[in-house]
């Protein structure tokens, strides 16, 4: 089965096309990335397997202007892997917020579609994206089934106490006022991967994985489990982020609202996007280019960097709290994945479990690592996510079984 998979990020879409045979069998026919969405100067990456990387750099000043190009890439006489959009058999696609509706992946229908709407409120930078590619992929290819996986679905073993607020209880009755997390499609297969990887038994362990990227959230599993994670309510919640505020006493909020005169929704836009490495550094959400600012001196730049780390081992060290100690800490995402520094910073503060940081080793970049000494008494580790993976086998298994 021929699977486009659509990964929406706050910033981004990545996506991939994949021939997908079974669970572990499957080809790769291309991969790309589309980046800086509403920045001065976008960029979209096109990789078809055996051919060289096409990339581009334009102003994407949208999602939907971002399909556009995915798409257009996919079907290119010239440099495409498609011979027209029908070659695709199914579409995948990463949802961020799934409420309480899904505990899994769902068909795409108008009752589905519905929901991921309601849920807009929730994850308001990434729910109104995942629905313009839902929406274009159907335009263009209106008879192609298309699937859904929510990163709130691996969450949902979270206990009552771990997700609920201390607000009065009538909110989460009528308005589903609770902790739902986000990036659990992420968490859960580097969750999974690195157990294996480092020589864990997933459901014997006690596992934090960090997603750190533009968005970025920290999660605590025992026995392959969630049991909490950083994301609250919404994606906005728990560490800085590259326009995202993280956890503030909300207090701030009618405080700044009435000293600007601001609304509700203004207040909204400027913790989602006008916040975080953004609102923190005064010059961009990317940390890329934080640290060449840092690297030259810049201030505010490494503020930044600093409170990005000091974030994630406050978060690490509650999570070894609530699961009474911890057997791997792994790292993913696009800032995970490569920035050494990062690891470095985060794993020195843990020396005290006896964690002992391989430094030649955590000079890996984006590539699977054990970034540990073999006599760590806690592991550690660089893990690459696949979400698109996930999504096409949730995908596939999903069309076919309403095909049967």
């Amino acid at each position: 089965m021929i699977v486009l998979v659509i990964n929406c990020g706050s910033s981004s879409i990545k996506y991939q096309l994949l021939d997908m045979k079974s669970d572990e069998v499957y080809d790769l026919l291309a991969k790309g990335l589309v980046e800086k969405i509403g920045l001065e100067c976008g960029t979209i990456k096109f990789s078809p397997v055996g051919k060289d990387a096409i990339v581009k750099d334009l102003p994407i000043p949208d999602h939907k202007v971002g399909m556009e190009l995915v798409l257009n890439a996919l079907v290119e006489p010239e440099t495409g892997v498609l011979k027209s959009f029908e070659d695709s058999e199914a579409v995948g696609h990463r949802i961020v917020h799934g409420g309480e509706y899904f505990s899994g992946s769902a068909l795409v229908n108008e009752d589905v579609l519905k929901k991921i709407e309601i849920c807009c409120d929730f994850a308001p930078l990434h729910n109104p994206a995942h629905l313009l590619g839902i929406k274009a992929i159907s335009a263009v290819l209106p008879a192609v089934p298309q699937v859904v996986t929510f990163d709130t679905a691996y969450h949902q073993t979270m206990p009552d106490y771990a997700y609920m607020y201390a607000l009065p209880y009538e909110y989460y009755e009528k308005y589903g006022v609770r902790k739902y997390g986000a990036h659990g499609t992420s968490h859960q297969f580097v969750a999974q991967k690195g157990a294996k990887f480092c020589g864990v038994d997933l459901n014997n362990s006690k596992i934090i994985t960090c997603h750190i990227g533009n968005g970025s959230s920290v999660t605590a599993i025992v026995n392959g489990k969630v049991v909490d994670t950083s994301m609250g309510f919404t994606p906005l919640d728990g560490m800085i982020m590259g326009t995202r505020c993280g956890s503030i006493d909300a207090n701030i909020l009618p405080y700044i609202m009435k000293k600007e005169n601001l609304t509700p929704d203004q207040m909204t836009e400027i913790m989602n996007k006008k916040s975080g490495f953004l609102g923190l550094s005064g010059k961009t959400s990317d940390c890329r280019d934080l640290s060449e600012a840092a690297n030259a001196g810049d201030s505010r730049s490494k503020l930044v960097l600093k409170k990005l780390s000091y974030d994630i081992i406050k978060l690490v060290g509650q999570y070894v709290g609530v699961m009474n100690g911890v057997d791997l800490i792994v790292f993913t995402g696009g800032i995970g994945e490569h920035n050494s520094r990062l690891r470095r910073r985060v794993l020195e503060n843990f020396s005290h479990l006896g964690l002992k940081v391989d430094y030649d080793a955590n000079t890996a970049f984006g590539e699977d690592a054990i970034i540990t000494c073999p006599d760590s008494k806690v592991k550690a580790a660089l893990i690459t996510t696949d979400e698109e993976l996930v999504i096409a086998r949730d995908t596939m298994h999903i069309v076919n079984d309403c095909e049967e």
